[in-house]
């Protein structure tokens, strides 16, 4: 029996939790972890999307538009384990 009804908007809002929650968890372990291998393993992350932001001046307004995602190894295992709780839902 189905606990929650499956629509995309469940599914995305899966994906960003578990992403969330598992990046969390990696910046928390990579501030408590000694120095060696899992600390650099986590030390790392993914970095994409507008940097710098693109600004359009036209003097009567100025908009800014960018973003940035980081992400680690726990966000990638947090999203897939957000994937794995949507299917079971």
């Amino acid at each position: 029996m189905a606990l929650l009804k499956k629509t995309p908007w469940m599914l995305i809002f899966f994906i960003l939790i578990g992403g969330f929650f598992g990046t969390l968890m990696g910046e928390i372990l990579r501030s408590v972890a000694p120095e060696g291998g899992v600390r650099n393993l986590f030390l790392h992350s993914l970095s994409f999307g507008i940097n710098p932001p693109f600004t359009l001046d036209l003097r009567l307004f100025t908009a800014t538009i960018g973003f940035t995602f980081r992400i680690n190894i726990l966000g990638f295992i947090g999203i897939f384990l957000g994937l794995y709780i949507y299917k079971q839902a």
